[in-house]
């Protein structure tokens, strides 16, 4: 298939609203994870094992990565196709939001329509699991929402740490690393809505 023309990128600061939407898809962005923790490579048949996925299912999503200049392919040396995340191949892709574009702002929130479905699908196939850790140090399952007021420099802290928690979620498997997890999490002002000034009416009027 003739590889389709795109605009460069940045695999470390995605933000062409043609890619965003390609990482849209669950299964597309689900893909682009699973690669990276598998340390960037990994053929068809290995990415169908570890997503709990047909392999037949995959192959049109990681074709239109392909030619999105997303991933790349190359023949192995036994005639199988090795797909390799692009950038570093080690690091998951991460976006750069541009938000004077109607059409970045359309694709972002797109993108994140399908990490939370992604994010959804992990936590419920959590809970199937049963005999996990979900409270103390090394707990596995947690969902949670918080909303409060920070000063600008807890506001830094809060970048800091999630930063932080992407990095440590981010390596590839090896042998002291044998916990397979994921990570998803909104960070979002919250718009405080003025109180409607009383009518004056009341409910007998």
């Amino acid at each position: 298939m003739t590889q389709a023309h795109t605009p460069q990128f940045n695999a470390r600061a995605i933000r062409d609203p043609a890619h965003i939407r390609l990482l849209s898809s669950p299964v597309r962005h689900e893909l682009a994870d699973t690669l990276a923790s598998m340390g960037g490579e990994a053929t068809v048949a290995t990415l169908a094992e570890q997503m709990g996925r047909p392999a037949d299912g995959l192959y049109y999503h990681l074709q239109l990565l392909v030619d999105g200049g997303l991933v790349h392919e190359r023949q192995g040396d036994h005639g199988e196709r090795i797909f390799t995340l692009a950038g570093d191949g080690q690091a998951p892709l991460r976006l750069s939001y541009d938000l004077a574009s109607d059409e970045a702002r359309q694709a972002l929130a797109s993108y994140a329509k399908g990490l939370l479905q992604v994010a959804e699908s992990d936590f419920l196939a959590g809970l199937k699991l049963g005999a996990i850790d979900v409270e103390g140090p090394r707990r596995r399952l947690w969902a949670a929402r918080n909303r409060g007021w920070v000063s600008p420099a807890e506001l830094e802290e809060a970048n800091a740490l999630l930063e932080r928690l992407c990095e440590l979620l981010s390596h590839p498997r090896d042998a002291s690393r044998d916990v397979p997890m994921s990570l998803a999490f909104v960070l979002a002002p919250t718009v405080i809505r003025q109180r409607r000034r009383s009518s004056g009416k009341t409910d007998a009027d």
